[in-house]
């Protein structure tokens, strides 16, 4: 149900004091985009005719097919807080139409409407996703520019004097709650430096770009307290890397909470068995997606609480999925791989998507890990038939493209630009001489 009719929008930008309207959207490696138009163009933006040019955008179209049009959700309206000088700013979070009416392929946003409405076909009402995003803080030097210096030497669930943060997360959280966020935790995390703020899950969709709107809020507030927040998953070594942890579920009709039977095994239904499986069958192929940096698989390594093998449990932390002890409406299944680098909605179609067809092929689960897989020889894994995730983007990139029912949940436009731009990336990772080599080996040689 529509929360905002047209009408409603304006009348809220002229009761809000409102100036200025950015039209938001994501590009397929996940970075926030926007057309900031004044609010005279609003009616305008209203009517689905705001226009921009989609060939500057990386992934979308080629110079000659460059007009794509801006479609507003106007469930999406927020105005930012810190925004009240001359005027405030509001958001409206758009989807991509090309100029014959239709939805753009390449729009990360739609392609996930798409799979959304193919978990649909099956029965289902709606896809849950409660995430919990980490962050790191840096001091700005004098530059302006983020520095390797940490704001504090806290550790997990460390108040202040330790935990210098503690004003600038408070700061965020209250922003969020502004805005419309239900948080329902902020703690530090394990690392010096290291927050994790966790609000309440919602559909997918929306909470796909609560996501977003998430990470500009925190980058905002950080650069208000002197400091860079970062979501790059592993901006230091030694120490643990950020995750995002993706809580999942699978609803029918009248709010009933599809993976939970009190009846079965762990109080868990057929379809979260099922589901399970399906996403265990196509992790190490998804990975490239929830995982897509060069950096990300700095964190997918043994010894910092990173997930790097696929395997499941109700029990403990190391498998790559967890089943948390909340039953009922509460009842989940944790992916615990995904990082904060991965674009939200496109990382949500591959993890539906992989579900589904473990519910489709009526997949079974394999038997719950219950030992701590990091101190299990190679051998010892191998016979619990336990396999290792990617260890670099390049062997992930291959893995995705082997794997039919995850390049469909991208689909073709999306597929060919995410893969074109990441061997980009690997091969100028690759190609780099990094400070390491030449410590290692400038005097030996």
């Amino acid at each position: 149900m529509d929360k905002f009719s047209k009408e409603d929008i304006m009348r809220l930008a002229e009761e809000q004091n409102v100036k200025f309207i950015r039209l938001q959207f994501t590009d397929i490696l996940g970075t926030i985009k926007n057309v900031e138009i004044p609010l005279s163009q609003l009616p305008k933006a209203l009517d689905n005719k705001m226009m921009f040019d989609g060939s500057s955008i990386e992934g979308f179209v080629r110079i000659e097919e460059s007009d794509m049009y801006l479609f507003p959700d106007l469930n999406t309206w927020v105005v930012f807080p810190w925004t009240a000088e001359k005027g405030k700013v509001a958001r409206l979070i758009c989807d991509i139409y090309n100029p014959d009416g239709t939805p753009f392929e390449g729009d990360p946003r739609n392609n996930l409407r798409r799979v959304l409405k193919e978990m649909e076909a099956l029965g289902f009402t709606d896809f849950n996703l409660g995430p919990e995003p980490e962050f790191f803080l840096f001091k700005l030097d004098e530059k302006g520019g983020p520095s390797l210096e940490l704001n504090d030497n806290g550790g997990y669930f460390d108040l202040a004097p330790t935990d210098l943060g503690e004003n600038c997360r408070r700061d965020i959280v209250l922003e969020l709650e502004e805005m419309g966020f239900e948080v329902e935790a902020s703690h530090h995390e394990v690392a010096p430096g290291q927050h994790e703020i966790d609000f309440k899950y919602a559909n997918a969709l929306e909470a796909c770009d609560d996501i977003q709107t998430f990470k500009l809020v925190v980058k905002t507030i950080a650069r208000k307290h002197g400091l860079h927040a970062t979501f790059m998953p592993k901006p230091l070594f030694g120490v643990n890397g950020s995750g995002m942890h993706c809580n999942l579920s699978l609803f029918k009709k009248g709010g009933v909470n599809a993976f939970f039977d009190e009846s079965g095994t762990l109080q868990l239904s057929e379809t979260a068995n099922q589901f399970l499986a399906g996403v265990l069958k196509h992790a190490v192929n998804f990975t490239a997606v929830t995982n897509p940096t060069v950096n990300s698989y700095k964190r997918l390594v043994p010894g910092y609480e990173a997930p790097c093998y696929v395997a499941w449990s109700a029990r403990n932390r190391s498998p790559l999925i967890r089943i948390p002890a909340s039953r009922g409406v509460s009842t989940r299944v944790e992916v615990r791989s995904v990082d904060p680098a991965a674009n939200p909605y496109l990382a949500m179609a591959v993890l539906l998507s992989a579900g589904l067809d473990g519910i489709r092929n009526q997949l079974e689960a394999p038997k719950p890990v219950d030992r701590n897989i990091y101190v299990m020889s190679k051998e010892e894994r191998l016979a619990e038939g336990i396999v290792d995730l990617p260890a670099t983007l390049y062997q992930a990139l291959e893995n995705l493209q082997s794997d039919e029912v995850m390049t469909k949940a991208l689909g073709e436009h999306i597929l060919e630009h995410f893969i074109e731009a990441k061997e980009i990336e690997w091969d100028m990772f690759r190609t780099q001489v990094h400070p390491w080599e030449r410590e290692q080996y400038m005097q030996q040689f």
